[in-house]
């Protein structure tokens, strides 16, 4: 006789205190919830669980930047053990609960992103496990926008001497920077930049948009960002090195279109590395760019980035 499921429990946490019962499930980025609680990037009450008998089956978590309004889902887990379609239907009951709970009413849902082992379709257990949670979202109304390839540059590899075919300065303010980040757009291989424009915004607004909501966000000295420039003063492209909350990041870099072709994207990611390299402790650099930003992805390889992970972003138009 075949026992009818146990009823779903769907909460959030009550607060700091229920992070154990949380972490009854696991991610790749578990150890960084204890800080983004007590730092507010995350808040007991954007946390949720689905329990059955008592058993943790589901759960999910946004995150924020200043804990006031949560801009990403980057937790979603299910338990593997359960069958389908138990499984995939605990995580869509858990999602929807959560999501009519905290996102508010009309508002953009927040984008989902997840890190994925570097070889998940090699491996059937975990491919199935990814492909899992794909379909829960798929479900919810959410389409897959975008697959990364998540790189990572460590202490004691080489970084190129300045080859002394471009000149670095570094940025003198918003608009410097703009001025170069608008003709970047033009053509971008990026995923968001495509979307930005796809959704109606122009090559400036689209700038505007990245440099607001990404590059001002960045506390670490904007002595560090650098324009690179040929001999004669015309500008190249440029480079954001930078630090997040968690790790030293080459967050931003673009070649201006007249000057694609030339090789200068070496240039210019050896100078990021170089600034980034140069801080005490610094022991990895991450960065990260879209399977089809074919180009970039060879330059990284080429200065001895590795790729240890991916990552996907799903969105709900």
């Amino acid at each position: 006789m075949t026992r009818a499921p146990l009823e779903l429990t769907i909460r959030p946490l009550a607060g700091p205190e229920e992070l154990a019962l949380f972490l009854r499930l696991s991610y790749t980025l578990d150890h960084e919830l204890a800080e983004d609680l007590e730092s507010g990037r995350r808040r007991p009450g954007w946390m949720w669980v689905a329990m059955r008998g008592g058993q943790v089956v589901a759960r999910l978590a946004w995150w924020s930047q200043n804990g006031e309004t949560p801009l990403f889902l980057d937790f979603f887990d299910l338990d593997d053990t359960e069958p389908e379609p138990e499984r995939g239907e605990a995580g869509l009951k858990l999602l929807e609960a959560a999501t009519a709970a905290v996102v508010p009413a009309g508002a953009p849902r927040p984008e989902y992103g997840r890190f994925v082992p570097a070889d998940w379709r090699e491996d059937p257990a975990v491919r199935e496990g990814v492909e899992a949670r794909i379909r829960v979202m798929e479900r919810s109304g959410a389409r897959m926008l975008v697959e990364r390839l998540r790189l990572e540059w460590r202490a004691g590899t080489p970084v190129p001497a300045d080859s002394g075919r471009l000149r670095f300065r570094p940025v003198e303010g918003r608009e410097d920077l703009l001025a170069l980040m608008t003709p970047v757009m033009e053509g971008t291989l990026d995923a968001h930049g495509q979307a930005d424009l796809a959704s109606g915004l122009g090559t400036r607004a689209a700038a505007e948009k990245h440099y607001d909501e990404e590059l001002a966000t960045y506390r670490t000295p904007r002595e560090w960002w650098r324009i690179a420039e040929l001999p004669d003063g015309d500008p190249v492209g440029f480079v954001i090195p930078a630090r997040n909350d968690y790790n030293p990041i080459v967050a931003y870099l673009g070649v201006l279109p007249a000057h694609r072709g030339h090789g200068y994207i070496d240039d210019i990611l050896a100078e990021g590395t170089r600034v980034l390299a140069a801080q005490d402790g610094v022991e990895r650099i991450r960065a990260a760019t879209d399977l089809g930003n074919v180009p970039m992805a060879k330059a990284f390889a080429r200065l001895g980035y590795v790729n240890f992970e991916r990552s996907f972003d799903m969105v709900w138009d």
